[in-house]
């Protein structure tokens, strides 16, 4: 059967009251697969979602952390802290951590090796820009990211990665990225992975796309064969919208 992950990253956006009432609509929603839910929020969130959610199987996840266990890094949030709440997942490489905060491979990666220790799920994300994708090297972009960020890791780990699909060529920029285009990217990981590490870590993986996943094309990407789920923005704030994606996932089932 096919597995599906269904995130809703809710970026810098939410309050705590506001995190609570989200939980507690979503545990009044009959959900069929809860363990393919998850909530990702802000820090100030966490506890909040952890508790109000606890018993469920709906996995709550971190948007960043940092490599290193502790130390003098002002606004930074160790793996420790965050296996002290028992968070189940974490982002990692994000376009808008590459982009705004300077994210690199060598650093997504040393954050990969740091929550695999830890055994919190990453949901690495990899795509390529507007640039990039009209000169035609969208794939040897994205390789080269999945490359680098998965040095030095075994199939073991890798395994335990979900990796998320941004074509950030299709974020703000007036442009959509067509199933077919998803599917195509989604299936040349799927591919590379199989090359790297063998086709059972390859077809065991959880490979979602992230380009604005919402109710009127959930459906659609969600049956192409490569893209096991979506990493959801603007659409999980709501939870209305989230549970419209996730059923599209759940009828497939």
């Amino acid at each position: 059967m096919k597995k599906f992950l269904i995130a809703g990253n809710w970026k810098m956006n939410k309050s705590i009251a506001e995190a609570k009432l989200f939980a507690d609509q979503l545990k009044g929603e009959r959900i069929a697969h809860p363990e393919q839910l998850a909530v990702i929020a802000p820090f100030t969130q966490l506890e909040t979602l952890k508790r109000e959610l606890d018993g469920t199987g709906i996995k709550v996840g971190a948007q960043n952390v940092h490599f290193e266990k502790s130390g003098a890094y002002t606004g930074e949030i160790s793996v420790p802290m965050l296996k002290e709440l028992d968070i189940d997942l974490c982002i990692v490489g994000h376009s808008e951590r590459r982009e705004y905060f300077a994210e690199t491979d060598s650093t997504v990666n040393m954050k990969l090796n740091a929550l695999l220790n830890a055994g919190i799920t990453p949901i690495l994300c990899v795509g390529e820009s507007l640039e990039i994708r009209e000169t035609g090297n969208a794939m040897l972009f994205v390789s080269g990211q999945i490359t680098e960020d998965l040095d030095g890791l075994t199939p073991a780990e890798v395994e335990q990665i979900v990796i998320a699909y941004e074509p950030i060529w299709a974020i703000g920029t007036g442009k959509t990225a067509t199933p077919d285009q998803a599917e195509e990217m989604c299936g040349f990981i799927r591919g590379m992975i199989e090359g790297m590490y063998g086709r059972e870590t390859a077809e065991g993986m959880i490979i979602q796309y992230g380009g604005s996943m919402k109710p009127s094309n959930a459906d659609e990407l969600l049956k192409k064969p490569d893209i096991n789920g979506g990493l959801i923005g603007g659409a999980s704030l709501e939870v209305g919208t989230f549970m419209e994606i996730a059923k599209a996932a759940f009828k497939l089932q």
